[in-house]
């Protein structure tokens, strides 16, 4: 499928990296299909929206930088996607890039959930207030040396 993106131009997506959110992320709640795509900051991905070329997100895989991450989610609200196995889930955070010297965070508090097995994903808040929504990914990667406590 070919993508209109925010910052790449049009490129080609295959189907298996489109993703639907059922119901949106919080704040875009109408928008529900993007395209995962490698981007040029690895090992973020870009997560763009095929229904808004103005609408992209940088993700990340937390367990990058975090290790001892959890995300303890109920059931009944992973059924939502179809999650029944755990070997289906792949989390990702949202990233946010800094204007000029700020900090490089994810979302640690509302990650999102990914089965992989349908590609289908939801975005939750945890009740955990170990995470914040500004976990600072380069502080966190110099400390990895010494492994992160998050």
């Amino acid at each position: 499928m070919e993508v209109k993106t925010k910052t790449m131009g049009t490129v080609e997506v295959p189907d298996e990296r489109i993703i639907t959110l059922p119901d949106g992320l919080f704040g875009f709640e109408e928008f529900k299909k993007y395209a995962l795509i490698e981007s040029e900051y690895q090992p973020l991905l870009l997560m763009q929206s095929i229904e808004e070329q103005g609408l992209s997100f940088y993700i990340i895989d937390p367990f990058l930088f975090c290790s001892n991450y959890e995300v303890d989610v109920e059931d009944r609200i992973l059924e939502r996607i179809g999650l029944t196995d755990p070997a289906d889930v792949c989390v990702m955070t949202i990233v946010t890039l800094p204007a000029k010297g700020n900090q490089v965070t994810a979302n640690l508090e509302g990650p999102l959930i990914i089965n992989r097995k349908n590609n289908k994903c939801l975005q939750v808040i945890l009740s955990n207030d170990r995470y914040t929504t500004k976990y600072d990914i380069i502080a966190a990667l110099k400390a990895k040396a010494g492994e992160s406590q998050c």
